[in-house]
């Protein structure tokens, strides 16, 4: 492209008309040198430093927590999608002759487990740094669901109390 505009992500390059114009007009930016590299392009070796915001998530336990909620939520979610992919085989070649709503409710119901799967493989990650925690994560699910509720009661308080002070 010759011409360097801002652009949300996942737009199309190709703008109406209208669209553009609309748009203000833009004071040049000035071009890149060819011989530096992208930041995508490198792969460093280096360990990710750790956050010094205390309201951040560090990276390790951000890590772990993805890899279990994609554990918990994918396993569930996959089979949701293969259930759509067997009953329609089962069903194309005759093999067995399914009800469309026996299908629906089986996908209806893995896919259900992967959303509530999403959010057990979060909470029931261990939220200590140096800490990996248990497999199934039952101890971590018990602990970080009671700073939940914790969080929670505090924050019916805080709107009960706000609510107060209006009239």
């Amino acid at each position: 492209m010759s011409k360097t505009t801002e652009r949300i992500p996942f737009e199309p390059n190709n703008r109406s008309k209208k669209a553009k114009a609309k748009e203000p007009k833009k004071a040049p930016v000035a071009p890149v040198s060819a011989n530096v590299s992208s930041p995508k392009t490198k792969i460093s070796s280096t360990p990710i430093p750790k956050r010094n915001d205390p309201l951040g998530i560090p990276e390790e336990v951000n890590r772990r927590i993805i890899r279990r909620a994609a554990l918990f939520c994918g396993i569930p979610t996959g089979l949701g999608i293969a259930t759509f992919v067997v009953s329609y085989i089962l069903v194309s070649r005759h093999i067995v002759d399914l009800p469309t709503s026996a299908v629906v409710l089986v996908s209806m119901l893995f896919l259900g487990l992967g959303v509530v799967g999403l959010s057990y493989g979060a909470i029931s990650a261990s939220w200590d740094e140096g800490r990996i925690g248990s497999w199934w994560g039952n101890e971590e699910f018990k602990k970080n669901f009671g700073y939940l509720r914790e969080a929670w009661k505090s924050q019916k308080q805080l709107v009960k109390a706000n609510q107060g002070s209006k009239k």
